[in-house]
């Protein structure tokens, strides 16, 4: 039977972090997703909610570091239970990371939640654990003898993730990736410029509070330094759209032009769809697919709020069936923005890296491939195909294509459209941009051009 925990604590910051930071672990709660939940109800103040975000954000995204710290404190206890260890982490990160309150409140008040959540016995423990590596400090990372280990913790990925990185792009660019990937992410949002210039967008958000600027990655985007872009009446209007700057380069490469059939293969939540739709400026049709319906209302939903319902179908569907339903040559473009890893989201979703695993690499590619051999006969000749994926490994990527190309000779790549910030992520005419490079999500985009003859 679980204990009644007082009023107090229950509505306080770190808490409702705690909580949060097990759901995570040990329930398979998304991040981003959870917190909304717990801010409502737990009415955690807003002037708390940036703390809060902060300590989940934090103690999730340096997990592997706060293992190492804490475990020779903890190793001669017999039995440490899941969320002592996570209150303790969770304290770890607040005293190492953060300046905004003095050690003894930190020590103090988890001492208060451990004495609530467990016993007096508990609570000694944690002041005991705290109290020491007060004393003592942390251990030294240049006590791992194994370079790709001592590399793994400091950056807090696993060790096969970071050993897989190194592979890719050697020691002292994972570490950079790694490093930023611990760094806050910024909101960005697409205008949609049937309605308003960036620039107007811009000066309306600096009325209501919002500093905002132009994105240097995409034409349609901006940056928030300061304010809650989704509580904007333009926002609210359906004039912009929370969406990274990354994500937005998709539907620019896919040259779309008024009264082109588009298929999106794997829409929801219906970002690049809804997208699409607006470049289309009324003329034409996206139908969306997915395989779930709850999924498709989102896209549905999006699409009313910004204005494109009129252009959007939705089609509940597997893309790997795509071939079997729709005739030969139906579209002008088609958006393979496929299933994946997610592994580009990691700073925006610090869970993921926790989650993956080796086998995951191997049959992700076996369906993107499926989806890429489906859709392909539905194109039209002169066609554009632009696969795309919000992760940074070569087997969904580069490797994906590849093996695609070498089947379909009516098949070539052509180039991205893209700016002179954006060029250098560019090799083979595949992007691949990581994100470390431009501090957005780490994104893929190849544009497969079908042959007239």
């Amino acid at each position: 039977m679980s204990k009644k925990v007082p009023a107090k604590l229950l509505h306080s910051v770190r808490y409702t972090a705690l909580q949060a930071i097990e759901r995570i672990k040990h329930g398979g709660a998304y991040s981003n997703l959870l917190l909304n939940e717990l801010l409502n109800k737990h009415q955690v103040p807003v002037k708390d909610s940036g703390l809060l975000t902060e300590l989940v954000y934090g103690t999730i995204s340096r997990q592997r570091s706060l293992d190492f710290y804490l475990q020779p404190f903890i190793e001669k206890a017999k039995k440490v239970d899941g969320w002592v260890k996570s209150l303790l982490e969770l304290s770890i990160y607040q005293m190492t990371y953060l300046d905004r309150v003095p050690d003894h409140a930190i020590i103090n008040e988890a001492v208060e939640i451990a004495k609530a959540k467990g016993n007096p016995g508990t609570g000694k423990f944690v002041n005991g654990v705290l109290r020491t590596i007060q004393r003592k400090g942390l251990p030294r990372l240049d006590s791992i003898q194994d370079p790709i280990e001592r590399l793994a913790i400091e950056i807090s990925l696993p060790s096969f993730l970071t050993k897989k990185f190194v592979q890719e792009m050697g020691m002292e660019e994972t570490r950079k990736m790694g490093l930023s990937l611990l760094e806050p992410s910024h909101v960005s949002a697409r205008v949609d410029l049937r309605f308003i210039s960036r620039e107007e967008a811009i000066e309306i958000l600096k009325t209501e509070g919002i500093a905002a600027r132009n994105s240097q990655v995409s034409p349609y985007g901006i940056v928030a330094d300061k304010g809650f872009l989704a509580g904007s009446s333009l926002f609210q209007k359906g004039w912009l759209t929370i969406q990274d700057e990354s994500s937005m380069l998709v539907a620019q490469a896919m040259n779309i032009q008024p009264g082109d059939k588009i298929l999106d293969a794997c829409a929801a939540p219906g970002g690049k769809t809804t997208h699409m739709a607006a470049l289309l400026d009324g003329q034409g049709e996206v139908t969306a697919l997915d395989i779930h319906e709850h999924k498709l209302k989102l896209v549905r939903e999006n699409a009313e709020r910004l204005h494109v319902e009129q252009v959007v179908k939705t089609q509940k569907l597997d893309a790997r069936t795509a071939a079997e339903t729709f005739a030969p040559e139906s579209f002008d473009r088609i958006l393979i923005d496929a299933p994946c890893s997610g592994l580009g989201l990691m700073r925006r979703k610090p869970d993921i890296k926790n989650q993956k695993r080796p086998e995951d690499f191997v049959q992700l590619p076996q369906i993107q491939l499926a989806i890429l051999e489906s859709c392909a006969p539905t194109l039209k000749k002169g066609g554009t195909m632009v696969y795309s994926t919000c992760t940074i490994t070569p087997e969904e990527n580069q490797e994906v294509v590849t093996k695609f190309l070498a089947a379909h000779a009516e098949f070539e790549k052509v180039d991205l459209p893209v700016n002179e910030v954006v060029a250098p992520a560019i090799k083979d005419q595949m992007l691949s941009l990581y994100p470390h490079l431009l501090m957005t999500d780490g994104f893929f985009i190849c544009v497969l051009h079908k042959k007239d003859r």
